[in-house]
């Protein structure tokens, strides 16, 4: 081998890791913001808009139909397929596609069947406005991007993790997007927020349009029945009944929450039932949901799209901007298309006209050959005709065709059969140039005025699919809800004085009071200093423990008073104080810092009482009153 062909281990390794972060990243995880899609949902789309007759077909069918196009396996297209169908967007389902709300999988691929919805049909579709490439075998041809006329990835959403970098774009409300596109093209400002299929409430105060570093907190709704009972009627994104009923249960296992039956009976509607324990609050058992169990769940979106075959991280304000563009330039091809049809037909519809009205057929009938044919049937249409490229008079009559006749053009009139000549009705040809003409003048007018154009398509969705598509997920202000404010005493608190140990297992220590598994514990020494420490099973804070019990952060009301002789100057000094804010297991000395200082009093006051401490003096002391 030559030297300058040698691949070192590394190189081989740099190289083909290279290329497959990019297959993974274009071809698997990331969505195109062309069209929204992955390449598996592409390829899913067009195979059923080419098995498409109006009526459902198998999803086995539809998979192997798309196998034509995917090379990943019936598995891959089978899970993506179902995934688009939970949408509700893009596919209508019949039978048991799952739940989203509960979890529960679809049936299998043989037993339930889908359709495109009409929504897709109209929005998603153009031939005549799709670039196609090669299928990977090289046997079919397949979009490179749908000619989707809608944001679908915010819409839909998406998540997907490739080599080195990962997308998670949240779904977004039908109605409001196409209401921000029309403030888009009138130049108004809008915002736009996630929105969820499964409601509950949302915090967006930090979604910072969808990048990287923002968050939204979601939280289910929770109905007070009666002062007994709690029904959770609707579900955070991306939380199933199970991993709620999962979730509260292990919070009741932790004794963060006390609960005496907890029942899921969702059937058409989410309602997962608690009963809670004689003597508990539901207004303190609604606010311990939200901080110990799957109540509330925090998301952190990471807006990430290829672009011109690269991963871009984008806000979604201008994923909407690009995306309405692009709806707007389609709209403009499709009608430019439109356009040259109508022209077209209405050149034929024109020629044929004077071929027949004026007889031209009759001239050929001394014609030798198929040359001489096509010549005179030429020389008599430009008797009535003219072209664009002929110099004219302002008083020539004849007809102005919008583009020249070609020879294809006198093929096709030779090709009208005698039946249709001898039965030829000129009114009729009249009415559909009239009407081509018209229409003509509308496609003019509307290129004229895209901008109207493209608000009216907007409008024109909303009015057909915005019915039901209503925000389901309120937008609200959720306040933090500390844990330690909520959490009900569920653990012990001991002391072990002499050999300086607290915690929740010194079975044979001091008891001192009920706690929580996150309570932090204050112990004051007899050296006069003092510690906080998170609680535990056992934590050491040092010999000669004189007090200890749960410490809350800022408690202003609980007083500590304090009196020692200083080992320097053998005076005797008084303190009163809060605790309020420390750093834990840290040592706080009360003294000025002398070893050999000496405590004479400690005591403390809850509610911050007022204390009257009796000193009595010696003899020789020089003090006064």
């Amino acid at each position: 081998m030559e030297s300058d062909k040698i691949i070192s281990l590394a190189g081989m390794y740099q190289e083909y890791f290279i290329d497959y972060a990019s297959y993974v990243i274009l071809e698997r995880a990331v969505p195109a913001l062309e069209d929204g899609l992955k390449p598996v949902q592409r390829r899913i789309l067009h195979s059923m808009k080419r098995m498409d007759d109006g009526r459902y077909q198998k999803v086995a069918n539809i998979i192997g139909h798309t196998m034509q196009f995917h090379p990943h396996g019936d598995a891959s297209i089978g899970d993506a397929l179902v995934n688009l169908g939970q949408k509700e967007l893009l596919i209508d389902m019949q039978g048991n596609w799952g739940d989203i709300r509960t979890g529960d999988s679809a049936a299998a691929p043989r037993y339930i069947e889908a359709r495109l919805s009409k929504f897709a049909l109209e929005v998603v579709f153009n031939p005549q406005t799709t670039e196609w490439q090669s299928s990977y075998d090289g046997r079919n041809k397949e979009p490179v991007h749908l000619p989707v006329k809608f944001p679908l990835v915010l819409a839909q959403g998406v998540e997907g993790i490739a080599v080195g970098l990962s997308t998670k774009i949240l779904p977004h409300n039908f109605i409001e997007l196409i209401q921000a596109s029309i403030k888009i093209l009138q130049e108004k400002p809008f915002r736009i927020y996630p929105d969820f299929l499964t409601g509950g409430s949302i915090d967006v105060s930090d979604y910072q349009d969808g990048m990287r570093g923002g968050k939204v907190k979601v939280r289910a709704k929770i109905v007070k029945v009666d002062k007994s009972t709690l029904l959770i009627t609707e579900l955070p994104f991306g939380v199933t009944t199970g991993t709620m009923v999962e979730s509260i249960i292990k919070a009741t296992e932790k004794g963060q929450i006390k609960i005496k039956k907890i029942t899921d009976n969702t059937a058409q509607n989410v309602e997962i039932e608690i009963i809670l324990a004689p003597g508990i609050s539901p207004e303190v058992t609604i606010d311990a949901l939200y901080a110990f169990t799957d109540c509330e769940v925090s998301i952190s979106p990471n807006a990430c799209v290829i672009v011109d075959s690269k991963p871009l991280f984008l806000p979604v304000s201008e994923m909407l901007k690009i995306s309405t563009m692009k709806t707007k330039n389609l709209l403009k091809w499709e009608l430019e298309i439109k356009k040259g049809e109508l022209e077209e037909k209405w050149h034929m519809a024109s020629l044929e006209k004077i071929f027949i009205e004026k007889r031209i057929y009759r001239d050929i009938e001394e014609c030798e050959n198929w040359e001489s044919v096509l010549e005179t049937i030429d020389i008599g249409l430009k008797k009535y005709v003219s072209t664009p490229e002929d110099k004219v008079s302002p008083d020539d009559k004849r007809l102005r065709l919008m583009r020249d006749i070609t020879e294809e053009d006198i093929i096709r009139l030779t090709e009208i059969k005698i039946k249709r000549i001898s039965k030829y009705n000129s009114f009729k040809n009249d009415e559909l140039i009239s009407n081509t003409e018209d229409e003509l003048k509308q496609v003019a007018f509307d290129l004229e005025h895209l901008t109207e154009y493209t608000i009216h398509y907007f409008n024109d969705l909303l009015e057909k699919y915005g019915k039901g598509r209503e925000r389901r997920t309120e937008i609200t202000t959720i306040e933090e809800i500390k844990a330690t404010q909520v959490i009900i005493n569920n653990a012990k608190l001991y002391v072990d004085k002499q050999e300086g140990f607290i915690g929740m297992g010194i079975k044979e220590g001091e008891f001192v009071m009920d706690c929580s598994d996150i309570d932090d514990v204050i112990a004051f020494k007899q050296d006069a200093t003092f510690q906080v420490v998170r609680i535990g099973d056992k934590v050491f804070v040092g010999k000669n423990i004189i007090y200890a019990a749960v410490w809350k952060k800022n408690d202003e009301r609980t007083t500590y008073n304090l009196i020692y002789v200083d080992g320097e100057s053998k005076r005797t000094y008084a303190k009163r104080f809060q605790v309020t804010g420390i750093t834990r297991e840290k040592d706080y000395d009360l003294t000025m810092g002398n070893p050999n200082s000496k405590l004479l009093y400690f005591s403390v006051n809850p509610n911050g009482e007022s204390e009257v401490v009796s000193v009595q003096l010696t003899p020789g002391c020089s003090a006064r009153k």
